[in-house]
């Protein structure tokens, strides 16, 4: 038998397994597409028109690189939270930002803080770089802050995880608590405040950008509200010397032409991402009340997604998810326990949600063995 290279330890030890399964993977496995693809929360109502023009114009200069420094994105992403270029780094999505605080704050055997069953590409990050999870239970659907606040002074942890709103249930806190949660936290401790669905949830969830803080990393992305989740853009705000650190190992060239000019396109724009944010409230009523039809609990939802109790336990919740797979239509659901309850749905066109309503009955009937 040949040798082969040897890995290193940490990627030696990790399991060969990824932290999502795409809809794209499902159909090939089944051998058909779904009919309504509202398990991603991407948005299926699309960027800005003027953002699909600008990008069919400049297509035809796409065998040139990008711009490494980003320099135009960082400019109008600067403008639009009223910092300067030196406080923003944009990179491969908000996970593609992940991989690189990972790599910047945690060696080895490091304790970093999360919410158990919150965000899993964040854990596989951790766990790729050798750090040790140290996860808080969620309390009443909501991540714990104080838990969180407990977990990192016990642990001494360099890291923290938080997303405001929720991702996979849809909650959030106000920004008075994130600020006395902030406060609290250890000057040598790092927050990473993953806010992918900032523009979609209350203003009043959103505290005042405060670059004068070396230990607060606020994310956004432009794969939600802004419906360019395919072009994988996203971008931080951070003190300065925060963002000359990320400079040291972020992929220069990793965010490409299209994406940058379609990021700037898209903020300028803002007329288009409220008449979205509109229609992301009406799926959300939509979705609810079908799930108040037939008997489920939906959750309150800051996001473009509703999380739903299907008032059983995790194995019921699955079943109903298989069946809602089976025919043809494509949601997730968390998958630890308690949070395990529900389905996640996201907001989806009409038609899609007509779907929806129309095979949850049969997807419920067949959960429960009717």
């Amino acid at each position: 038998m040949r040798q082969r290279p040897p890995l290193t330890p940490i990627i030696a030890a990790l399991p060969s397994t990824v932290p999502f399964v795409g809809p794209e993977a499902q159909e090939r496995e089944r051998g058909r597409a779904f009919r309504a693809r509202i398990g991603a929360n991407e948005s299926s109502f699309g960027p800005s028109p003027r953002v699909i023009e600008r990008m069919a114009g400049i297509a035809r200069d796409m065998w040139m690189y990008c711009d490494p420094d980003n320099h135009d994105l960082k400019v109008a992403v600067a403008a639009h939270h009223d910092v300067k270029a030196e406080n923003i780094v944009v990179g491969e999505g908000i996970d593609g930002l992940l991989n690189l605080v990972a790599r910047m704050y945690v060696a080895p055997g490091d304790a970093v803080v999360t919410s158990l069953g919150a965000y899993p590409t964040f854990n596989f990050h951790i766990a790729g770089v050798g750090g040790r999870l140290v996860t808080v239970p969620y309390e009443n659907d909501r991540e714990s802050l104080d838990g969180l606040l407990a977990a990192v002074r016990k642990d001494k942890a360099p890291l923290v995880y938080l997303s405001n709103p929720d991702n996979p249930m849809g909650s959030w806190w106000e920004a008075d608590e994130l600020i006395r949660f902030i406060e609290a936290l250890p000057e040598t401790t790092m927050l990473v405040l993953d806010e992918a669905y900032g523009e979609l949830g209350p203003a009043s969830a959103l505290p005042p950008i405060d670059i004068s803080r070396p230990n607060v990393i606020r994310m956004r992305t432009f794969s939600k509200a802004y419906g360019l989740a395919g072009i994988r853009c996203g971008y931080a705000v951070a003190e300065s010397q925060v963002i000359r650190d990320f400079e040291k190992i972020r992929n220069h060239y990793g965010v490409s032409r299209m994406a940058q000019i379609a990021g700037v396109e898209a903020l300028a724009d803002q007329d288009y991402l409220q008449s979205v944010v509109a229609r992301v409230e009406a799926g959300r009523r939509r979705i609810a009340g079908i799930a108040e039809q037939n008997g489920l609990k939906p959750l309150v939802s800051a996001t473009n997604f509703v999380t739903i109790d299907c008032g059983g336990d995790g194995a019921f919740a699955l079943k109903v998810l298989q069946g809602l797979l089976s025919r043809d239509v494509f949601i997730r659901k968390p998958m630890v326990p308690v949070l395990d309850r529900c389905i996640r749905v996201s907001v989806g066109l009409d038609h899609e949600l007509d779907i929806f309503a129309e095979e949850l009955p049969g997807a419920l009937a067949a959960a429960r063995g009717n």
